[in-house]
């Protein structure tokens, strides 16, 4: 792929170093609030997560399943659109440090965020497509505690286009600001 994001050890110290540091000021300033993490694939960064906030529950929503045919038939994927398939629910159950707060919402988003009746302190959005993303925003901005952060990946993303599409328009729209992470894949980020 051309793209500019890459999972190698470099990129993640970037991205992880950049979550620690934020969980370090959720901590400080004691910023209640859940963890929630919209797109998990194999979950390594939601295990990540769990385990520097571990009394905090942290939701899961992911199809388990990869891209549908209704996402790719929107042509924002340049790229292998078969990724993403080889995981499944407990393969992420298997790696989650503190099993009993995990709360997994599989299937499609934002059908199942309906009922959720709870606030975060750190979201990720790793959804890759404009929808999601868009949804995702939508959805966890207004629920995001004073104090909490919001990190989009692949928001530079030559693969996922869409992602940037949707963070410039809910921004705009909402009057939010955002900031780039200087990783490889140019994540962005939203606070409150």
């Amino acid at each position: 792929s051309s793209d500019v994001c890459s999972s190698d050890l470099t990129y993640m110290d970037e991205r992880y170093a950049m979550t620690r540091a934020c969980i370090r000021y959720i901590k400080e300033r004691g910023v209640k609030g859940n963890i929630a993490e919209l797109g998990v694939y194999k979950g390594a960064f939601s295990s990540f997560l769990s385990s520097q906030l571990p009394d905090k529950k942290i939701y899961l929503f992911d199809t388990f399943e990869g891209f549908a045919d209704s996402d790719l038939a929107t042509k924002e994927v340049n790229g292998d659109e078969a990724v993403f398939k080889d995981t499944s629910v407990q393969k992420v159950l298997d790696i989650m440090p503190v099993q009993e707060n995990v709360i997994v919402k599989k299937g499609w988003f934002p059908q199942t965020a309906q009922g959720i009746d709870d606030t975060f302190c750190f979201v990720s959005l790793d959804a890759d497509l404009y929808k999601p993303i868009l949804a995702g925003l939508e959805f966890f901005y207004p629920r995001l505690e004073h104090g909490g952060y919001i990190f989009i990946h692949d928001f530079e993303s030559v693969t996922y286009p869409g992602c940037k599409q949707a963070v410039l328009e809910f921004c705009k729209k909402h009057n939010v600001g955002f900031m780039p992470i200087l990783d490889r894949c140019a994540s962005a980020v939203i606070t409150k």
